[in-house]
């Protein structure tokens, strides 16, 4: 696994926040694929495609893959305001 030689500051897409990668650091690979400056590399180069693979995949091929609470929760309700536009009135 290739190795930071500078920090790096990158987006981890599944939790939303900001994550500091140290020097030194053997970042996951998910993380490690979000690192996109080779002078933040050591040697200067970028990790391999299977260096970077992340082999610990929850998604089983079918596409589906895990999906978030707050997603489902939001597909059972209606968007706010949707009855008023197909009644076509303005609300007043």
């Amino acid at each position: 696994m290739a190795k930071l030689v500078q920090a790096v500051f990158v987006r981890d897409p599944d939790r939303h926040a900001t994550v500091l990668l140290l020097p030194g650091e053997e970042p996951e690979p998910r993380l490690a694929a979000l690192v996109t400056n080779p002078e933040a590399w050591e040697g200067g180069k970028l990790p391999t495609a299977t260096e970077s693979a992340d082999t610990t995949s929850s998604d089983d091929g079918d596409g589906n893959g895990d999906e978030k609470p707050a997603a489902k929760r939001a597909a059972k309700r209606p968007a706010r305001g949707r009855s008023a536009a197909d009644e076509g009135s303005s609300g007043d």
